[in-house]
């Protein structure tokens, strides 16, 4: 048996003698509300530095302004210099929707058939259970790692607002390298080593306010962004960039907001309008496809002042190297392991965009066996959490051995 045979068939054990652990620790997870936006982040914040702390693991909380706890930070340090990977997963999670839908409640914890059922089961407190398992195993083996790994456990990330990664990643406290980073998003066939990334902006459409009844007859915003929407129905996006970056850009207009009442030819519509981007159209080319867009538009309609467009967000399309680490090392972990994993480039946007921006390495998807993301009976298959554990702890054992 090779060194590389016996690291994976260790991971492999240690993952099974786990396996109730983490699933216990998921359902707990489950259990504790945390909606993005809705919920108090303290309660599933405060169980996890309590597990941690049981598992001789020194946490640190960043905050937010205003004094929020916004992610926990953990870090196992080797006892030679190397290099810094970040495993990250999100405490929060997505709404509940229509609960009376759900077969068990949305924080039952449900286990039935071998499925564990609940928001957030898949994305991502599953990831949160296993990375922490996946930590203490290699805090017992810190003498033989050469440099270390943080387990960041971050809030505000369904909010869209990424409060946790910000912190840690730009905050006072923020680290001076890291090499690369794991984000447990779920999914088993797949390392998602890229995605499209994405322009979202408010289109703020003008008319002229006057009585809906009077004799005369004003521009109205609302028909004005009307014809703005087709126009930029009628925008030919550029085609994929070939093999390399498969998907195509994609352009929706995602609301509408604008008048009141009856009475009043509305002055002011506005439109939120998200563009996801590839490297054959880039934030720049976006943002001048909505401002031309919206020039022509402003032509055609005299008397009324131009459209402002106003940036809200702004991430670059990313795709991982052939060279790069930490999808190498995850890629063939899993190889090892027996999965027949493929390297993907996602079409949503996620934190894996937002590093990008930053200059630094990240998968953003391998893990637990899911269905129901972010839908009605969000549930996970808790046979494939042994694997998915076994994979990430034989990838950090690679990336942190002797060079």
């Amino acid at each position: 048996m090779t060194a590389d045979q016996m690291s994976i068939a260790n991971a492999l054990r240690a993952a099974h003698d786990d396996h109730d652990a983490v699933v216990k620790l998921t359902q707990e997870l489950v259990r504790i509300p945390s909606r993005g936006g809705v919920d108090s982040y303290d309660p599933v914040l405060d169980y996890v530095a309590a597990w941690l702390g049981e598992h001789d693991l020194k946490v640190r909380r960043l905050t937010a302004a205003g004094g929020m706890t916004v992610a926990l930070v953990c870090e196992v340090t080797g006892a030679r210099p190397g290099p810094r990977y970040v495993l990250d997963a999100c405490l929060d999670t997505a709404p509940y929707g229509d609960e009376a839908a759900w077969s068990y409640p949305p924080t039952s914890g449900e286990l039935v058939d071998g499925w564990l059922h609940g928001r957030g089961a898949s994305d991502s407190k599953a990831g949160v259970a296993i990375f922490a398992h996946v930590l203490a195993r290699l805090q017992a083996a810190r003498e033989q790692l050469h440099g270390g790994v943080v387990l960041l456990l971050d809030v505000d990330e369904h909010t869209g607002a990424f409060g946790g990664a910000k912190a840690y990643f730009e905050g006072p406290d923020a680290p001076d390298h890291v090499d690369g980073v794991m984000i447990g998003y779920p999914g088993i066939a797949h390392v998602v080593t890229g995605g499209r990334g994405v322009l979202r902006a408010r289109l703020h459409v003008h008319g002229v306010a006057s009585h809906s009844g009077g004799r005369a007859s004003t521009p109205s915003a609302i028909a004005k962004a009307a014809t703005l929407i087709g126009a930029l129905g009628d925008v030919e996006l550029p085609p994929t960039a070939g093999e390399d970056f498969p998907l195509p850009a994609k352009l929706t207009v995602t609301a509408i907001t604008g008048g009141e009442g009856y009475s009043t030819v509305p002055d002011l519509c506005t439109l939120n309008v998200d563009v996801r981007l590839t490297p054959a159209l880039d934030g720049q080319a976006a943002e001048d496809l909505l401002r031309s867009t919206a020039i022509a538009v402003d032509a055609a309609w005299p008397g009324t002042q131009p459209t402002h467009i106003e940036i809200t967000t702004r991430w670059p399309a990313y795709r991982l190297g052939e060279g790069s680490a930490v999808k190498t090392a995850l890629l063939q972990a899993a190889a090892a392991a027996g999965l027949s994993t493929a390297a993907k480039i996602a079409g949503p946007s996620n934190i894996g965009n937002y590093l990008a921006g930053l200059g630094i390495e990240a998968t953003a998807g391998f893990g637990v066996d899911y269905v129901g993301l972010h839908g009605t009976d969000e549930r996970i298959r808790t046979a494939s959490i042994p694997m998915i554990q076994a994979v990430y702890h034989h990838a950090l054992l690679t990336l942190l051995s002797a060079r």
